[in-house]
């Protein structure tokens, strides 16, 4: 891929998209939300690909949208000239939120997607993670969601994502106040799952990524991953039990339970060769997550 604003390498079943504007502070870009649709479609159909890092390049992760235009970065969005594809797109007769193009891809990748929070994340940048599944900050990140101080409303879906990830009345105290809260706020809110040392922050990310790659079959995780997502708007459990049901029957007749249960036996690592290029999209029946409007649901 031709990427400017951002690095993409894939080593070991690990992809890591670097967030790459050091100057900017890696500021948000139209350009970097296309480069990040295009990273995370890429991701999902690499079987080299396991697990996803995303973090930033410098000392920021992403300190929110380039303000460079001025007084008019945000009064213009009817108008401005956008990039072929997604981000020139309409939704209910209105362009589309650059932010929910570069986040929605991320939230319908079929492999785990760990952001390594390097440093400030504010606006986009905190709202860009709130779709990755696991989230570890630095001692030096500091996150804001500063859009009412501004005078504009939260984007990337995240009115969506952020109640869901840290409660409706912490997600309701960081918007409305639009403050810039650091790590350990954050930890405490459940915004991330740990804190960590800012030399121990990739490391970190890259063992829980060796982890999953390592042990745990890509079928199996690639199901799991849009069954907990999609189930956090299931109006019962037994919508569940009906998606379970049928991916415990297709994922049984496949041969990675049977690796699976053999390498305990012999106490080894299992050698899983299913792939998620093997599959359909709707992997063990689970259908893609999210599905665009208008969408047919697979399965």
């Amino acid at each position: 891929m031709n990427l400017t604003e951002l690095r993409y390498a894939v080593a070991d079943g690990v992809a890591t998209v670097t967030l790459h504007r050091p100057d900017r502070l890696n500021a948000f870009t139209l350009t970097m939300a296309d480069e990040l649709a295009r990273v995370a479609a890429a991701a999902d159909a690499d079987d080299a690909v396991r697990v996803v890092v995303v973090t930033g390049s410098g000392r920021a992760f992403c300190a929110g949208a380039d303000l460079a235009g001025g007084p008019d970065t945000f009064g213009d969005r009817r108008t401005r000239v956008r990039p072929p594809g997604p981000l020139s797109e309409e939704i209910a007769g209105f362009p589309r939120d650059a932010g929910g193009v570069a986040s929605l891809p991320f939230a319908a990748l079929r492999k785990p997607v760990i952001a390594a929070v390097n440093g400030p994340a504010v606006g986009i940048g905190a709202t860009m993670i709130l779709p990755m599944d696991v989230r570890i900050a630095a001692e030096s990140a500091r996150f804001g969601y500063v859009f009412g101080r501004v005078g504009i409303v939260p984007e990337a879906a995240s009115s969506w994502f952020l109640p869901r990830v840290v409660g409706i009345s912490q997600a309701m105290e960081w918007v409305a106040t639009g403050r810039v809260f650091d790590a350990a706020e954050a930890l405490r809110g459940r915004l991330v799952s740990r804190v960590v040392p800012d030399d121990e922050l990739l490391p970190t990310a890259y063992a829980l990524a060796r982890e999953i790659a390592d042990n745990t079959s890509a079928v199996a995780v690639g199901a799991a991953r849009q069954l907990l997502w999609s189930m956090l708007g299931a109006p019962s459990p037994w919508d569940a039990h009906r998606a379970e049901s049928r991916a415990l029957v297709e994922l049984g007749e496949g041969p990675d339970p049977a690796e699976g249960v053999a390498a305990f036996l012999e106490k080894r690592r299992p050698r899983f060769a299913h792939r998620l290029g093997d599959v359909a999209d709707d992997v063990a029946g689970v259908p893609r997550w999210p599905l665009p409007p208008g969408s047919v649901t697979a399965g």
